[in-house]
């Protein structure tokens, strides 16, 4: 397809949005590999100029639920009304007379990811907020209707045991302790689940979180299943210290939880990386550092099992 095709199917999408608005340019945000996401900036029929993204679904997801962008649209329609700093929801081109595939466009959120915080304790607080805030919506109400169960997908991610397991990654250790526990007693009622909740999905701007991004994986299951997948993201990214300053922040905000399990939360989480860190495309002392931390981080949800 040329640029010029390319900007007219834009153009012609934009118009369902803003039907006198007028195309002035169309660009790739680069960040994330799951999809395809664009920006759009639209000159409306006041003379204001509008941005909104565009996000085309990735092959994979598409084959995991051919239901993704309908179903993200109505998540994003929820987390409007809980007041959950997240992408509103424009439109949902749900044909393939644009594109081949459905694609979902929202608001622009200004702002950028933040690797390296002026507040680092501040910065901890609110992810741990605005965590407990998505935690607190009642999946009941709605999203269970649509979102799979957390637990469906750890017990066929435990079912399916590669032919050659990753032991740099500590994978047939991480394994034989889940499986000798899954399924896990429940001990937290079922939550809203991000289900990749870490900075790299946060925008922020002038040291405060603007939106939390990248829905695809949102699910309804225990809470701490994004604990530990943040507490380890935390870990490869700022430290240890950091990573229990922001366990103690969530656990401020949520005090009624049962915590038994994070042990093992922690040891699904640092599953998900086996087999692909190599891939990530990290420089070599950047992964050789993840790699150090994830040990550290196994060996201490494999001690921390049994308190």
């Amino acid at each position: 397809m040329t640029q010029a095709n390319k900007l007219d199917k834009w153009g012609e999408l934009a118009g369902k949005i803003e039907p006198c608005g007028k195309l002035l340019r169309a660009w790739e945000l680069v960040g994330g590999i799951s999809a395809t996401v664009t920006a759009l900036e639209l000159e409306c029929a006041d003379g204001t100029r509008k941005k909104m993204v565009v996000r085309q679904h990735g092959a994979a997801d598409r084959e995991r639920n051919p239901q993704i962008a309908s179903d993200e649209y109505k998540l994003l329609q929820l987390l409007q009304e809980a007041h959950i700093p997240a992408p509103k929801p424009l439109h949902l081109e749900a044909s393939a007379t644009i594109f081949a595939s459905p694609c979902l466009v929202t608001t622009f959120v200004e702002g950028q990811t933040d690797f390296q915080p002026a507040n680092l304790s501040a910065y901890l607080s609110q992810l741990a907020e605005v965590l407990a805030r998505i935690h607190r919506i009642d999946p009941e109400q709605k999203a269970s209707t649509f979102l799979p169960r957390q637990t469906d997908w750890v017990a066929d991610t435990l079912r399916k045991t590669p032919e050659k397991l990753d032991d740099s990654l500590d994978e047939g250790l991480i394994r034989e302790l889940l499986g000798t526990v899954w399924p896990l007693a429940r001990k937290n009622r079922d939550v809203l689940l991000h289900g990749d909740f870490w900075p790299g999905n946060t925008m922020w701007l002038d040291g405060r979180l603007t939106a939390v991004l990248d829905w695809e994986d949102a699910a309804v299951g225990d809470p701490l299943a994004d604990v530990g997948n943040a507490r380890l993201e935390l870990l490869w990214a700022f430290g240890s210290e950091a990573m229990d300053a922001f366990t103690a922040f969530y656990r401020e905000r949520m005090p009624d939880l049962d915590y038994t399990d994070l042990a093992y939360w922690d040891l699904y989480a640092a599953l998900r990386p086996a087999s692909s860190l190599g891939n990530w495309g990290l420089d070599q002392a950047t992964e050789q550092r993840m790699r150090e931390r994830h040990k550290q981080f196994v060996q201490q949800a494999t001690e921390r099992r049994h308190i």
